[in-house]
């Protein structure tokens, strides 16, 4: 019994720290503010599609600029097509490029990062003088680079987004792990015989996780902005299908005729870029201990 009690003591023990962490993430307004639009955007992504009350590419010429009503709440394009449906298909588009790209970018970023980061030497040198190289292009123009190189289309969109993120979570990363590398744990680790790579991804990785996990957040609110951008020149989604930055660039000839063509497309990627950027802030306050809110 005395056993069992120190396993449950220890169990209790090691969850206190999550539902601590749990504790001050509900009372963190701001986080809750963008976990709530967050949560809103990823359930328009999943039923966009079975919610929308007509079929997005559906086209009714007979309908052709019809304002805001009861009928058409976003009103209706130059084809007659149902603004709000296509908003709710489009948020699935923006997304699953989203969390590919930064899926991405964060896999190959954060493991060069690691490595530069904890085993210095040439190694941090080439890594981060190679990510300097990606740097020193503005992130939209490098984004146009390698669309041109690669060509059209939502798959070739998700690698140069990828591409242009990967130096932010390498700098992020090795960063983190400099600031982690000299702990006592992973000099005991050393100590002890234990292998570079697992000294990196049992105890180096696991302790630097916070500013990845912000970055990341982040970074997805930059990566629909940036998706939206290269669909508006007409680089990444393709038409028939909606994409929010399409949808600007067709409502961009329309404005004193249609203005709600471009108008509720801008607020779908406002609110989506909101809601990632506050959860973002939300955690970083709740991660970094010199700016954690009691």
């Amino acid at each position: 019994m005395a056993t069992a009690a120190r396993d449950g003591g220890a169990s209790t023990s090691a969850r206190a720290p999550w539902r601590d962490a749990l504790r001050r993430f509900a009372r963190h307004r701001l986080a809750m503010t963008g976990a709530g639009l967050v949560a809103l955007l990823v359930f328009t992504a999943v039923f966009g599609r079975a919610v929308a009350p007509y079929d997005p590419l559906a086209m009714d010429f007979t309908a052709r600029f019809a304002p805001p009503s009861l009928a058409h709440p976003f009103g209706t394009d130059d084809f007659g097509r149902d603004v709000l449906s296509r908003i709710l298909y489009g948020a699935r588009i923006s997304l699953q490029v989203a969390f590919i790209a930064v899926g991405l970018s964060g896999t190959a970023g954060v493991a060069l990062g690691l490595a530069a980061g904890y085993l210095g030497g040439w190694i941090d040198e080439l890594v981060m003088r190679f990510m300097d190289v990606l740097f020193a292009f503005p992130a939209v123009l490098l984004a146009i680079t390698v669309m041109a190189v690669l060509g059209r289309g939502v798959g070739n969109a998700m690698i140069a987004i990828a591409i242009v993120y990967v130096p932010i979570f390498a700098r992020v990363t090795r960063g983190a792990v400099l600031s982690v590398r000299a702990r006592e744990y992973v000099t005991a680790a050393r100590a002890l015989g234990s292998r570079s790579h697992r000294v990196m991804l049992g105890h180096v990785l696991p302790n630097a996780v916070g500013p990845i996990i912000v970055q990341t957040s982040l970074s997805l609110a930059f990566a629909i902005l940036a998706e939206a951008a290269l669909s508006f020149f007409g680089l990444g989604t393709q038409p028939p299908d909606p994409s929010w930055g399409r949808m600007l660039s067709e409502g961009r000839g329309f404005l004193r005729q249609a203005p709600w063509m471009g108008i509720f497309p801008g607020l779908a990627i406002m609110v989506s870029v909101l809601g990632f950027n506050f959860l973002g802030d939300g955690l970083r306050d709740l991660l970094d201990p010199r700016t954690r809110r009691r």
